[in-house]
Formats: C-alpha cells, sequence, structure tokens
C-alpha cells in the first residue's frame, strides 16, 4: 500500500494544461469529493455567510489540489473519501472572523461552536488569527466519508469545534474515534500535508507554492 500511495502522489503531482491562474476548483482534480463549504452559508460559528465567500466552492492551488487527489485514491480501496469544509479563504474573511471574535455581544453560535470556551479566549487559545494558511491557498479543512452512502466518520467532535476535545491526540474520545482521526492524518502526511494539532481537520500543503502570499480574491 504505501508503494501505491507514494506513486499516486508522484503522479498527482504532475501538473495539468487546463490549469491557469493561482487556483483550481478541487472539485475537477479530486473525483468524487464531497463539498460542504461551511462559511458560504449559515453553518458555521459566526451563524451566516463569510465575507468573500460567493459560492460553494472548493479552491486550492493546482499542487494542493493534486496532493488531495492523491489522499482521495489512497482511501477508496478502504471505501472511503473526502469531505471539505473550507480551502482557499479571502483575506477579507479572515478580517470578518476578527471582526466577530472582537465584538463580545455575539455569542449566539456558542451553544454549536464554542460552549466551553469563552469567547474573549479565542485569539489566545489559537482558533482565530489575523492571518491564516487558507489565505495562502494550500490549506484544506476536511473529513472522511464513506463512499456508499456519504456519512462522515465520527471523529469524536464536529467540524470547527472551538475545544481541546478538537486536538488530534485528545486523550477523552473513544477508541474508533482516535483511530479515525489518525486515518485521516495518517492518509493526508502520506501525500504531503502537514497536519495542525489543535484541529483534528485542518492540513497544509508542505512546500505550499505561496507560502509568503495572502489572496484576496472572493470565491465565487
Amino acid at each position: 500500500m504505501r508503494t501505491l500511495v507514494t506513486g499516486l502522489a508522484l503522479a498527482a503531482a504532475q501538473p495539468t494544461a487546463a490549469e491557469a491562474g493561482p487556483f483550481v476548483d478541487a472539485s475537477g482534480v479530486v473525483p468524487g469529493l464531497v463539498l460542504d463549504m461551511r462559511y458560504a452559508g449559515s453553518n458555521n460559528f459566526i451563524g451566516r455567510p463569510v465575507a468573500g465567500y460567493e459560492a460553494s466552492r472548493c479552491l486550492l492551488t493546482p499542487q494542493a489540489a493534486r496532493a488531495l487527489a492523491a489522499v482521495q485514491a489512497s482511501l477508496a480501496p478502504e471505501g472511503l473519501g473526502l469531505k471539505v469544509f473550507d480551502c482557499y479563504r479571502p483575506r477579507r474573511a479572515v478580517a470578518d472572523f476578527t471582526a466577530w471574535a472582537r465584538d463580545p455581544a455575539d455569542t449566539r453560535m456558542k451553544t454549536a461552536f464554542y460552549p466551553r470556551t469563552d469567547k474573549a479566549d479565542l485569539f489566545r487559545l489559537g482558533y482565530i488569527a489575523e492571518r491564516s494558511s487558507h489565505s495562502r491557498g494550500s490549506t484544506v479543512d476536511l473529513t472522511l466519508v464513506r463512499l456508499a452512502d456519504g456519512t462522515e466518520l465520527d471523529m469524536g467532535t464536529p467540524f470547527d469545534l472551538f475545544d481541546e476535545a478538537s486536538a488530534t491526540e485528545f486523550p477523552g474520545i473513544a477508541p474508533e474515534q482516535a483511530r479515525n482521526r489518525r486515518r485521516l492524518r495518517d492518509a493526508m502526511i502520506r501525500a504531503g500535508f502537514a497536519p495542525y494539532a489543535q484541529e483534528w481537520w485542518h492540513f497544509t500543503l508542505k512546500g505550499e507554492p505561496f507560502p509568503a502570499t495572502s489572496f484576496d480574491q472572493p470565491v465565487r
């Protein structure tokens, strides 16, 4: 299996003539990718569409999209696939997050997304930041789903729960939940992504093409 995954990753690293500009639509590169683009709708910690998200699309650098295709291909023999929650994030969206986090009066989504965390601590704890790797186009938030019916694997917490339980190695989750987190992490690492320890869903491509550039074009 390791040889197969390595070969898939190398094949996915080859550019295609159809790509142009800094980003591609990952749905056209990753067969069967499931989209649940949270910030284009209201099912998120702010409770409304976020600035800069004008369409439910997963935009990524070509390099990140091809690496994600390698992950998808490696999971298929297990009957598993990927569901993405967020991909490229415009700077204006990050600014929207920051403004929300600094408004102590807006806590309408607290019960669902940060029930045990004080909103005033979101910056200090690393859940909200004034700059985001997502704005460089090679970071993705995602989970595993069963190919047969599209149901998500149980990861122990939902996406974007601002809580210590969302850390990949949090000890208080069930064994099956821990195994599912490791399955996702290991598959992403094999394809060249680096995990973020505080959030089991968050991965950034190593050797990303724009490590010092934050983009602001809307998702449309």
